[in-house]
């Protein structure tokens, strides 16, 4: 028997506009680009759950893949990406100092984020409670690089560190066997997934 697959895939490119709340932003088109080109990889054929956070650009994410496989997207809200609405929107230099910090102090609330250690109790309650169906085939969750790379950790039985985080620009993705949770592949783009992996 062969053990289904959990995917954990990031939306990859979105469009930036710091008068929208961060949530509510949609794929740029280069991250719709790059979506509609994996959308019909051969890793995506034995998918029968897609699954996706409840902000704007991972649903878009979602979309674009379920709508070449035929299924419908089921939305979990809490599987957001880590609660920034204490600073919104900040400038990519303070955003990625804020960010270190947030992986650093994992116990701590900076500039009152949702701390990690919360924000990945939350993300694997989700995915446990959709893995719980026990429902045959492939599952893809779609979602966001913080809360993604805190299940990661979870799995993967890292500490949680920014050194796991997943390369920049959005759209990778790590697997997991279904039945004993372990870890198939760390981050990789989702482009090259029909591709040998790296030695």
């Amino acid at each position: 028997m062969t053990d289904d697959v959990v995917r954990y895939l990031t939306h990859p490119q979105v469009q930036i506009d710091p008068a929208v709340p961060v949530p509510q932003w949609g794929l740029s088109p280069i991250g719709r680009t790059r979506t509609e080109s994996v959308a019909q990889a051969s890793w995506l054929a034995s998918t029968t759950q897609i699954v996706s956070s409840g902000e704007r650009k991972a649903i878009e994410t979602a979309e674009i893949i379920a709508s070449q496989l035929g299924l419908m997207i089921e939305i979990r809200e809490a599987m957001h990406e880590n609660d920034r609405s204490a600073t919104g929107f900040l400038k990519p230099a303070e955003f990625e100092a804020v960010a270190d910090q947030f992986f650093a102090q994992p116990h701590l609330s900076v500039r009152g984020w949702e701390r990690a250690v919360d924000a990945q109790a939350r993300i694997v309650r989700e995915a446990e409670e959709v893995l719980a169906r026990d429902r045959p085939g492939d599952v893809l969750f779609v979602g966001h690089g913080a809360v993604g790379t805190l299940l990661f950790c979870h799995h993967a039985g890292h500490p949680i560190d920014r050194v796991h985080d997943q390369p920049a620009g959005g759209g990778h993705m790590f697997a997991f066997a279904r039945h004993g949770r372990r870890v198939l592949h760390a981050w990789r783009r989702m482009e090259d997934l029909d591709r040998p992996a790296p030695r």
